[in-house]
């Protein structure tokens, strides 16, 4: 088998409209993790334990992953997987907004306790 014929198989699964639609939406969901994870680290740099804090962001990103997997799952199941992503979806890209909001009105820095 050819090079050009392997890329060409690697790419054929964009040519079905869905599946690209989906691809694609996933691409930009998860720039948007990206962006949101970085923005939240590089707030934390210049704090006293930098290195813990910057690791934590991580670990705060991953950790509803783990422990809503199975409930999530179960949602899927009960209810309409569409209308739930979209809610989803939609309750991301406003917390997104007001961390931002907060973020750029200079709220995020202080330490509330």
């Amino acid at each position: 088998m050819s090079t050009q014929s392997s890329q060409a198989q690697a790419w054929s699964p964009l040519r079905i409209a869905a599946y690209r639609n989906l691809w694609l939406a996933l691409l930009a969901a998860n720039i948007g993790t990206w962006m949101q994870t970085v923005g939240a680290q590089w707030l934390l740099v210049k704090t006293t334990d930098a290195d813990t804090l910057v690791a934590a962001v991580q670990t705060a990103s991953m950790l509803p992953i783990l422990l809503f997997a199975l409930p999530a799952g179960v949602l899927a199941d009960a209810f309409d997987r569409r209308h739930l992503l979209i809610s989803v979806q939609g309750f991301l890209a406003v917390v997104g907004v007001v961390l931002t909001v907060l973020t750029a009105i200079g709220h995020m820095g202080r330490r509330c306790c």
